[in-house]
This record gives structure tokens, sequence and C-alpha cells, in this order.
């Protein structure tokens, strides 16, 4: 046994310190970011949020809104053929979605029949919820093998041996985050994790060594959070429950006591494994919560409040742009970081 005693940190446990700024305004910062990533070669510029790759999250009509703003979405792993032949725009926001895959032999053969009918697609995100196997990193070498020019997301970890480990292994851009979701249960149910901020600190260091990228993936709660990521020094803040209980998610409606609530599942929760796998194995438990969440209307909105958010957040510390956020970054430790007073 052994007992790391230094403290880590999640995004509720920090501030930005303000700095001296000549911007003028919000307006003024640009929050697109160009990369060019490690193996694949290809070249990306959008504004780097993603949409989670969970039901209501991950699907099509996310994708069209988010691509508006140059924005990815990473589509569940259900989206098969006909699925995608659904959406008109496909050919339009092709560089601004992610194709899923778990590790499973009928996940990799959808993966193939996809990518032979829709070739322009350029992201493939490898998810599972532990990245600590090495049969995993296994598969993403067989993936990178089989697609060189494709970029690929792998996850999830959250240490810095692991996040080199997936790099070398053909990874451009690896998925940061074990159990920080607003729907995840990893943390109580298995007592695994890592606080989200200080993994994404230490995993993105480790990554930019290697040439490559990280995604910060679970955790916020808010604009502000969306911020920290960045300022961590993540490339990329993944989304799952802030794109959540929207019009273009699909979810299920239920209406009670005269309010409307949307349905809100984990990728490992009871709900999301019978829905796609019939029901839970004998061998393992739910490690997800099934969730009401108050019905939010159009996505556009959410969107516009968060990219204002983290624009302000730049304001404050002094960064014209979002790539310059992480270097005007400095952190303090805080005990509690909102006044919660008339919050019901």
């Amino acid at each position: 046994m052994r007992l790391e005693e230094d403290i880590k940190l999640d995004y509720s446990d920090v501030l930005f310190r303000p700095k001296r700024s000549t911007l003028q305004s919000r307006k003024d910062v640009n929050l697109k970011r160009t990369y060019k990533f490690k193996y694949s070669k290809n070249e990306w510029s959008g504004i780097p949020i993603m949409a989670a790759n969970m039901d209501g999250v991950g699907e099509l009509d996310i994708a069209e809104n988010l691509a508006e703003f140059e924005m990815i979405t990473c589509l569940t792993k259900q989206h098969d053929i006909k699925k995608i032949k659904k959406c008109k725009n496909i050919k339009k926001i092709f560089s601004h979605i992610s194709l899923s895959a778990g590790i499973k032999k009928e996940d990799f053969e959808n993966l193939n029949e996809v990518l032979k009918e829709f070739s322009f697609i350029k992201f493939i995100c490898i998810d599972v919820a532990n990245g600590y196997s090495e049969h995993f990193s296994k598969f993403v070498k067989s993936v990178r093998d089989k697609y060189p020019t494709k970029t690929i997301i792998a996850g999830n970890v959250v240490t810095a041996d692991m996040t080199q480990e997936l790099i070398l292994s053909g990874a451009d851009i690896v998925k940061v985050g074990i159990g920080p979701g607003s729907v995840c249960t990893t943390r109580i149910q298995t007592g695994v994790g890592y606080p989200q901020l200080s993994a994404v600190i230490e995993c993105a260091d480790a990554a930019h060594g290697l040439g490559a990228h990280i995604i910060a993936d679970g955790g916020c709660t808010c604009p502000g959070d969306v911020a920290k990521g960045f300022g961590g020094g993540a490339d990329f803040v993944m989304l799952g429950g802030m794109f959540a209980g929207h019009d273009e998610g699909k979810g299920k409606l239920i209406k009670s006591n005269g309010k409307k609530y949307i349905e809100f599942y984990g990728s490992s929760s009871d709900v999301a494994n019978k829905k796609h796998y019939g029901g839970l194995s004998d061998y393992r438990s739910s490690e997800g919560r099934t969730v009401r969440i108050k019905y939010r209307g159009k996505i556009r909105d959410t969107i516009l409040n968060i990219l204002g958010g983290v624009r302000s957040s730049c304001t404050y510390v002094g960064a014209p742009s979002l790539k310059q956020l992480s270097k005007c970054t400095t952190f303090v430790r805080v005990s509690n970081q909102y006044n919660e007073t008339f919050v019901e």
C-alpha cells in the first residue's frame, strides 16, 4: 500500500486570480484555436468545446447546432450508417463530429462500416470507462495502424503515465477524467478516481511534452469550470450534463407538477445498459445514475452562456485569446467559491 499525501484539486477548489488587462471588451477575446495533430497530421480550427458521446448529448441535432459555433460533437456509439444518413448536413458538419467506438468486436465493425460510407469523417473517439488496461492500449494501436490519417481520441485516464502510454500507442488526443461527471457513480461504486483539475494539469503536461493533446472530460457544472479546464492546460473541454436537457437531444420528456424535465443518465447506468446491451452482466454493477434535468429548451442559449463566461474569464486574467488563457492563469485555493444564500 502506498499513500500520496500531496493535495489534488477539483474545479471547485480554486478560483482564477484576476490580473491587469488591456482588453476593452469581452467581444475582443478570440476563442478559436487551431491544432495540428501528432499522428493524423490533420489540422482543425474552431472553439475547442465538445459534446460528450452520451445519450441525449452526442446526437446529430446537437452536432448541427454546435457546428454553427465550430464546436465538436462526439456521437454516441450507436450511430450507424442508417442513423448518420438521416443527417442531411453531414457533409457540411463532418469536420465538427467524431465517431465513437468501444473495444468490443461489434463496435469496431460498426466503426469500419461507417467509415467506408463516410470516409471524410476525420475524428474517431475510442471510449472506455477504464483506459488502464493493456488490451485498450493495444486496441488503440490497431486502430491507428488501420486508420493512419484519422485523428484518434482515446480515454479515459487521469495520470501522466497512462496519458503517455496512449499517445505512444497512437492517440492524438487523450480523454482525461474518471468519476467527475454529474451522472457518474464510479467514485462511490469503486473508490477509484482523481480530482479533475489536478488530472487535467498533470495529463496536459505529459501530453504536450509528446506533441499531443488532451480533453478535460467531466466535472464542469458552470461556465467558470469550463474556463478552469482551459486554464489548467486542457486543449478541449468535453461537456455532458451542461449540454443535456435540450430539445435537440431528443431525450425523454417528463411532466411533473406543471414542470418539464428531461431524463439524463450515465453511459454505465442501468438504463443505458438495458437500452443498448440488454442489461448489465452478472459480473458487473452500474456505475451511473439516472436523473431528471429541468427542461432547458433550445441549446443555443446554453452555448452562448458558456462562451460568454469563458470570454469573461479571459478578460479577468488579461488573456486576449483562449490560447493565452493557461499562460495567464494563476489559481488560488479556496474553501468556498459561491454564495448560495438565495439558491433554491
